[in-house]
């Protein structure tokens, strides 16, 4: 299927993309790196060369065992390396592994023990044995790329060494090496398992697929690698890093964070999950403080930079996406600093085992959720470890290290496997009789067989693939399509196409299937850290499941969470604080989208859900709670009788009603005394009584609008003050005529009777009755709500429909006091008998006053104060005409009764007291 891969024209075209996979900090170890990949590159370029280019590359540690099928893999088995300074005078010395980690050897092991077990069965490939080719990258990329380089384009080998050079043939190598090879150089691996860092397994991948050798990973997650456009014959056993970015965004969403800080390892792998997980942070609402590259090779200064950064800022939960050998120096500097508070969230390259982190380190990961892929049971793996000693175990590399490792002892000089141990003189010897099976649980640390599994996984489809081309089975059990193969012919297209299809159980049933991106379904366990009694341990509280049928992909167990000290529930981790409902988030200039300002929503607005981006109107009937976060109908407002005010005015008119009718009661009982007589008695029972009615007037006002009482309100107001202006005009007129008509032959008494008073009565009435008839028909006052006066009441008022009716209403009664007023201004020095006219001019001049005082007071008030400022001015004026006019003479009548009488009346003591 992908039988034939052709490199570009120009093989030198890629050298940039090469070589800008991952930056360093140190330029000499990118001049090895360039001289490397220009070797390699040369090995190509002979192809259709003269066999006279031969160019030797860097030893590097492998270890391999014969077989008729071999197994290429490589393996962090170190996690350190030492780089030699070149002195570009002879052959670059290869970077020397330190640190021997045990948890890393489990993965060696782990592939060690499926070829075992496949050896030994009698179903699986049978009468063909599995041998191996390892690589020990050291974590570090020449490591991870020299020797499968070599491994792939099938150069000859020396024990322990690796060659890249010209092979003429190398374009037809096939998978299954051909019996003739000699058993002590192991031949070229037909399918291989990258390390589970990866780095730089893009470059490694397309030279396999130039050489037909197919890579099956167990640990490289990164998710370009499942582009088949790109990586058609790429296929792993682990999950893609697609699914745990997924994993870790749903996972900051459901602990409610929305405020997270970011680590990542410095390398292509790093750059492109870092990128991913925070853009889909950012895309659930929540945003990334800051985005930090974090590398082993980075000296202190930068780790502190590093450092400083975390420290300033105020985010609780940190995002590490980083394999852990590149942040052991971090965290160390963290618990130097004291910030043992932060909460990691872990992606599962991240690997959180014991034996590789300092103490130091534990306790400032105390507390941290880490994802792990999904693991199935290794039946008989503890027990291959069990079996694990130096004098049984020779075929299996780096036993004696191991040991040494165990059990902090020395091989005497000479019997240890590995040149650079780090163990001084000091440690005991070792005698071979120290027991491993007590330390397997927490030395192999069997609670997380992580990548352990993947790379049994990986050998395990491989051989499961072979087997049905050997065996000409189908590679599925539907399918019709099937081919056929020994083991000295096979060609890598025809393993490759069976290897894809490939769908078998594993020793517990698991089932294992490749999906058409060449991955395994991405399930993980989430896991916390947690110490108890001083001890660090890994437990699960969680799953991610991208494919559960509920659609409920996160799983967590909340309760189970041991935070980090000073947490007893899940930490908050937050710019800002949620804006509750009735506030809006207002984003603060030049600060990421989760660092706001919540600003309550403005008078008539509110907002109903929590972090809101903007305020809504109330409709016009409703208004905003006290909170702001609903809206609620308005109060509807006007004068009542409950109110004080409404009340008070209500007491105020009925007394002011009483008193009228006092008045009234006494002229009536008194009309025929001398002092009722001379001022116009009808005209008094008229004025009386209009004012009796003005009083009444004002308690229209009081109370609900209607369609009834909001026409009759100022209508009948109108016309009964104007009855009484009316009144009071006439008498100032009768007043003037009476002394005016002295004389027996004046003209003027022909006027003196009822006809002139009851004719300015009647027409000024007419007039006022007319204007409001006509107000009535075209614009009638009418009751509404209006919105507009409080923004958070409605205010329930009449209308006055067309206002100029009003104002010309109120014109007319002006004109009407203004010239009683006059009038009766010219005649107050009138002499004779009881004169009337100074007491209408005050009771003018006090009427006049209040309703120029009205008209300014009745356009600046609003609401019910209108209508109280109204209600008030006719009171005022009402009670003005009743002392000035009525009081005197009540006076008179009840408390000195010996001056009504004609004789005093025309006295001019009496007369000018009265006047």
């Amino acid at each position: 299927m992908y039988r034939n891969h052709s490199l570009p024209d120009n093989p030198l075209a890629q050298l940039h993309k090469v070589i800008t996979v991952r930056r360093t900090s140190s330029g000499e170890a990118s001049m090895r790196r360039f001289l490397q990949v220009l070797l390699f590159l040369c090995s190509l370029g002979e192809e259709n060369t003269a066999p006279a280019c031969r160019l030797q590359s860097w030893d590097m540690e492998s270890f391999s065992q014969p077989g008729d099928v071999l197994i290429g893999g490589v393996f962090v088995i170190h996690s350190g390396f030492q780089l030699q300074r070149p002195t570009f005078q002879e052959m670059p010395q290869p970077a020397s592994c330190k640190d021997f980690q045990i948890r890393y050897y489990r993965d060696v092991l782990g592939l060690m023990f499926a070829i075992d077990e496949i050896n030994a069965s009698a179903d699986l490939l049978p009468n063909i044995t599995l041998g191996f080719r390892l690589f020990d990258s050291c974590n570090e990329q020449e490591g991870e790329t020299s020797g499968p380089l070599g491994t792939i384009t099938q150069g000859p080998h020396r024990q322990q060494q690796v060659h890249i050079e010209h092979m003429p043939n190398a374009a037809a190598t096939s998978w299954i090496p051909p019996h003739t090879h000699k058993p002590s150089l192991p031949d070229p691996a037909p399918g291989w398992t990258p390390d589970r860092r990866g780095t730089l397994l893009p470059l490694l991948q397309w030279t396999s697929a130039r050489y037909h050798k197919e890579p099956i990973s167990h640990g490289s997650t990164l998710s370009a690698l499942s582009n088949k456009m790109n990586f058609p014959s790429f296929l792993r056993t682990v999950p893609s890093n697609m699914f745990q970015n997924v994993a870790l965004t749903r996972l900051i969403g459901l602990l409610g964070w929305t405020y997270v800080g970011m680590l990542v390892v410095d390398n292509d792998v790093g750059e492109q999950g870092g990128q991913i997980i925070q853009a889909g942070i950012e895309k659930s609402g929540s945003c990334v403080a800051f985005l930090e590259k974090i590398h082993l090779s980075y000296s202190m200064a930068q780790i502190q930079r590093v450092v400083n950064v975390i420290k300033r800022s105020s985010v609780n939960v940190i995002v590490l996406h980083s394999p852990e050998i590149h942040v052991k120096v971090l965290l160390d500097s963290l618990y130097d600093e004291g910030l043992t508070h932060k909460i990691f969230i872990c992606s599962a390259s991240f690997a959180l085992r014991l034996g590789i982190l300092s103490r130091k380190a534990w306790k400032v990961l105390n507390g941290t959720i880490g994802l792990i892929p999904n693991t199935g049971a290794m039946p008989g793996f503890e027990q291959f470890l069990s079996s694990l000693h130096p004098s049984r175990s020779n075929k299996y590399p780096l036993i004696r290290t191991l040991w040494e490792k165990a059990f902090s002892c020395r091989w005497s000089r000479g019997e240890t496997q590995e040149n650079q141990t780090n163990l001084t003189g000091l440690l005991a010897l070792c005698t071979g009789e120290e027991d491993l099976r007590g330390l397997i649980p927490w030395l192999f640390e069997m609670n997380d067989l992580s990548y352990t599994y993947h790379a049994y996984l990986a050998v395990y489809a491989y051989a499961q693939a072979l087997h049905s081309l050997l065996m000409c089975q189908a590679p599925t059990d539907n399918s019709p399509y099937r081919m056929c193969a020994n083991v000295r012919d096979t060609q890598p297209w025809q393993v490759l196409n069976y290897v894809k299809k490939t769908h078998f159980s594993t020793n517990t049933g698991d089932p294992i299937s490749f999906n058409a991106d060449g991955d395994i379904p991405g399930v993980y366990y989430i896991v916390n850290v947690q110490t108890v009694n001083g001890s660090f341990n890994l437990v699960k509280v969680g799953k991610f499941d991208p494919e559960a049928r509920n659609g409920n992909t996160v799983l967590l167990d909340i309760r189970s969470i041991m935070w980090n000290e000073g947490f007893t529930q899940v930490p908050p981790s937050m710019c800002s604080s949620s804006c509750h409902p009735g506030s809006w988030k207002a984003t603060r200039r030049g600060q990421p989208i989760c660092c706001y300002d919540c600003i309550p929503c403005s008078l008539g607005e509110i907002t109903n859900t929590t972090d809101a981006a903007e305020c809504f109107r109330c409709p016009t009937e409703q208004w905003s709670n006290e909170e702001q976060s609903m809206c609620i109908p308005k109060v509807i407002e006007f004068l009542s009788y409950q109110e004080p005010l409404g009340i008070f005015l209500t007491i105020t008119v009925i007394l002011f009603f009483l008193i009228t009718l006092c008045i009234l009661f006494i002229f009536i009982k008194y009309q025929r005394t001398p002092i009722i007589k001379a001022t116009n008695r009808e005209l008094s029972f008229i004025l009386l009584v209009s004012l009796t009615l003005c009083f009444l007037c004002c308690l229209i006002f009081i109370g609900s609008p209607s369609p009834i009482t909001c026409p009759l309100r100022q209508t009948l107001f109108i016309v009964v003050f104007s009855i009484s202006i009316s009144s009071v005009l006439a008498k100032t007129i009768m007043v003037i005529l009476a002394f005016k008509a002295t004389k027996v032959d004046s003209p003027l008494r022909k006027w003196l009777g009822a006809k002139i008073p009851r004719t300015v009565v009647a027409l000024c009435t007419m007039i006022q009755v007319g204007i409001c008839i006509v107000w009535l028909l075209l614009s009638p006052p009418f009751p509404q709500l209006n919105p507009e006066i409080e923004r958070h009441k409605l205010i329930f008022e009449c209308h006055e429909g067309q206002s100029l009716f009003f104002y010309v209403t109120l014109g007319f009664m002006g004109f009407l006091a203004m010239v009683s007023f006059f009038a009766a201004f010219l005649a107050r020095n009138l002499p004779g008998s009881y004169n009337e006219a100074k007491l209408i001019t005050f009771s003018m001049l006090v009427f006049c006053s209040v309703w120029v005082s009205f008209i300014p007071a009745h356009l600046s008030t609003k609401g019910k104060y209108t209508v109280s400022v109204q209600i008030f001015a006719i009171l005022a004026s009402s009670a003005g005409l009743l002392a000035c006019i009525f009081v005197p003479k009540c006076y008179i009548i009840l408390l000195r009764p010996d001056r009504n009488s004609r004789h005093q009346l025309t006295s001019r003591k009496v007369n000018r007291w009265l006047a």
